[in-house]
């Protein structure tokens, strides 16, 4: 069974970017409504953004206009390009889909919710 693998966390000082990514270990179909997710410590997981089923985005207001959410069919992969980053932005980064793991699967709207272990992301100076 196919796994989301996330990279890119890394420590940034306040102002700067990253670039997160998230792509799946095994063999898969496709993604549905894929999105990054965080948790900060002592905090509830939250939705930073997501691809919504008809293919739109949806963007935490705290990030939008400094995140951007991204996805490439071909390759089954869903990029976080995060930019003027601030310290309230810690936290560790989750990728979240549900998978197609055939085009059976999709026909037949057969998905599999899936997470990624996290990446750290910490916002200082």
């Amino acid at each position: 069974q196919a796994r989301l693998v996330e990279s890119g966390g890394a420590v940034v000082q306040p102002g700067g970017s990253l670039r997160l990514s998230c792509a799946a270990s095994g063999r898969i179909f496709g993604l549905y409504a894929p999105g990054w997710y965080r948790q900060a410590p002592g905090k509830q997981r939250e939705l930073v953004a997501r691809f919504t089923s008809g293919g739109t985005t949806n963007y935490a207001d705290s990030v939008k206009g400094r995140f951007t959410i991204s996805r490439d069919n071909a390759k089954n992969t869903v990029d976080l390009q995060m930019n003027s980053l601030k310290p309230e932005d810690t936290a560790i980064y989750y990728c979240n889909a549900q998978i197609y793991y055939s085009y059976a699967d999709q026909v037949n709207d057969r998905r599999q919710n899936s997470w990624g272990q996290g990446t750290q992301v910490t916002v200082s100076s």
